[in-house]
């Protein structure tokens, strides 16, 4: 199969892979790991510097020393906070000064990033769950859609693979699969549909660079797709994780009032501000500590295809190969 692709080419990478960025598990080791591999690797600012505990740039160097091959960054666009606005436009800024020009935004306006990263020739492709969301993205000029599908880890879109393809094939950009790749079988599968290329985020957990607990690692090798469920207890909207005990125990619904709040013209950024600092403390020591704490591991159902801990490199050298 050809590995190259409208995008791998836009990007300058070698296969149209990319390795999605995941709060808390994007360590920079991992996201060089995945680029030095011929995919590109997503940086995640909130991953690289409360959870790993890097300074922004200095991570970045880490990085940079690490390999010579292009990496990339998210930006969550949502509206939430002046503080949270300010440091992600500096970040930005950072990123552009050292070379980034790939960027995979969310939730919200994507176009601050996409002025910023156009008066440099930079890439922005757009997180979208269904074709209303994209058609947004496109009016703020992002260059390509990642369209997250009903098999994503964290927050999971509720259409199939193959239907949201044909719901976004005639807007006349790159799209991407993300969700239920983790293997050659899926990656081809996701390729001959006519997707440009797959994001993978549970796969590159259960790898050696990820600095993920074994525990957490372990029980993506140990689950299959039955396990991974929706919950609203992390973000208040649903976000796929694996069924443990302590997820049973707390349940995986919302409460009415929240539920309410989320919906609120007004009160819906605070409330999503308000989940979003409870959950990256959460996911942060689920994480890092293991099942010693609360078993908030996120997965998607591509768990089916995580059978061994393995190499970054192995993991996509063996799809591709």
């Amino acid at each position: 199969m050809n590995q190259k692709t409208v995008f791998s080419e836009q990007v300058g990478i070698k296969y149209p892979i990319i390795c999605g960025a995941m709060y808390p598990c994007s360590n920079p080791e991992l996201v060089a790991a995945a680029s030095e591999a011929g995919g590109i690797g997503i940086i995640q600012p909130l991953s690289m510097v409360f959870a790993h505990k890097h300074d922004f740039r200095k991570g970045m160097a880490l990085i940079k020393q690490l390999t010579k091959k292009p990496v990339g960054m998210n930006i969550i666009t949502e509206k939430s906070s002046k503080i949270y606005e300010d440091r992600m436009k500096l970040w930005l800024d950072i990123a552009l000064e050292e070379g980034v020009r790939f960027f995979v935004t969310s939730l919200g306006n994507p176009k601050w990033v996409v002025d910023k990263a156009n008066s440099v020739g930079g890439i922005v492709y757009h997180d979208v769950v269904d074709r209303k969301w994209a058609e947004k993205a496109l009016e703020s000029g992002v260059h390509g859609i990642i369209c997250v599908n009903n098999r994503a880890g964290g927050h999971a879109g509720s259409l199939p693979i193959e239907t949201l393809y044909k719901d976004l094939e005639s807007l006349k950009v790159p799209v991407i699969c993300a969700g239920g790749v983790s293997d050659k079988k899926s990656y081809e599968e996701a390729l001959s549909i006519g997707y440009a290329g797959v994001q993978m985020g549970t796969r590159f957990i259960a790898t050696k660079e990820c600095n993920a607990h074994m525990d957490y690692k372990n029980a993506i090798i140990k689950a299959t797709a039955k396990d991974i469920v929706l919950t609203e207890k992390i973000s208040g909207v649903p976000v796929s994780v694996i069924k443990t005990e302590y997820i049973e125990k707390i349940g995986t619904k919302a409460n009415p009032i929240s539920k309410y709040l989320l919906k609120h013209k007004k009160m819906k950024h605070w409330m999503r501000l308000y989940y979003t600092l409870q959950s990256i403390w959460k996911l942060k020591r689920a994480s890092l500590e293991g099942a010693g704490y609360k078993d908030y591991w996120q997965a998607g159902k591509s768990v089916d295809g995580c059978n061994s801990i393995l190499t970054t490199k192995e993991v996509i050298d063996g799809m591709v190969s």
